[in-house]
């Protein structure tokens, strides 16, 4: 698995425990711990996905900056294989 991949697999499993996090806190709003993790996993991904718009391709239009070029549109199609 190249670095690309392993990457974006990361931010996919932290977007996991956050999706986790916020249904829980959806039963439980005044969890401060809980609150706390999900706000640990936050930055912890948004670290990552800003890391990967530098190295790749923007994940999401927030992440794509315009200073030399477009970025938005680099990112692969899914028909082109890159969504597995």
């Amino acid at each position: 698995m190249g670095n690309e991949e392993q990457l974006l697999r990361d931010i996919g499993i932290v977007g996991f425990v956050m999706e986790d996090l916020m249904e829980y806190l959806d039963t439980h709003p005044f969890d401060r711990n809980a609150m706390e993790y999900f706000n640990h996993y936050a930055r912890i991904k948004n670290q990552m996905s800003k890391e990967f718009a530098q190295k790749y391709y923007p994940l999401t239009v927030n992440l794509a900056e315009c200073s030399k070029e477009w970025s938005w549109g680099a990112a692969p199609l899914p028909w082109e294989g890159a969504c597995k």
